[in-house]
């Protein structure tokens, strides 16, 4: 519990210094999580990227769920969350730019993934940077490729219908604000 509260003023702060990049003012709730993670086979999961891992509350719930040989890569833009989340996950390799993520995993040897999981606030970016880092998801998935993202509203359901095939939308009531969980498949 003080751990929750430690990350939710972090998080405030972030938000109050950043609110462009940081999408809410609380972290994700244990149900926005639950909806974001519950329909990865995370059985067939070998590479995980997860863009926008703030205080990596997803992160600790997928790495309890993954297979011991995933390959994981973390995005996060924020100087001070990435080295805490490289603290708590030094297994994982650790970046800042989503928007370089097709180049970044290329140097790595990595040239498609399974599984993209988004907190990027895309409603907040500009339409360039949005179709830019769809663009740069939608060329690192593998085919049939999952891509989840959640948001604040109904907004990026068209943008993402030129990239994916939206199998569905999830509402979330119990989140601050509520949101939407886009299940997204590479076609």
């Amino acid at each position: 519990m003080k751990k929750q509260l430690s990350e939710q003023k972090l998080f405030l702060s972030k938000f109050l210094q950043s609110p462009q990049n940081i999408g809410s003012v609380i972290p994700s709730s244990r149900f926005l999580v639950r909806a974001m993670l519950k329909p990865v086979a995370w059985e067939h999961v070998r590479s995980l990227v997860e863009l926008g891992a703030g205080t990596g509350v997803l992160t600790r719930h997928f790495s309890q769920r993954i297979h011991p040989d995933c390959l994981v890569s973390v995005f996060e833009q924020d100087d001070e969350l990435r080295k805490a989340l490289q603290r708590e996950f030094p297994q994982y390799h650790h970046y800042a730019q989503a928007e370089s993520l097709r180049t970044v995993l290329q140097s790595q040897g990595v040239h498609s993934v399974d599984c993209i999981l988004s907190s990027l606030p895309f409603a907040v970016f500009s339409a360039r940077k949005r179709n830019h880092i769809l663009k740069q998801v939608h060329q690192t998935l593998k085919k049939e490729g999952m891509f989840l993202t959640y948001q604040y509203s109904l907004q990026l359901k068209k943008e993402l219908k030129q990239w994916f095939h939206v199998q569905k939308i999830t509402f979330v009531p119990l989140n601050i604000p509520c949101a939407f969980v886009y299940l997204c498949k590479k076609t």
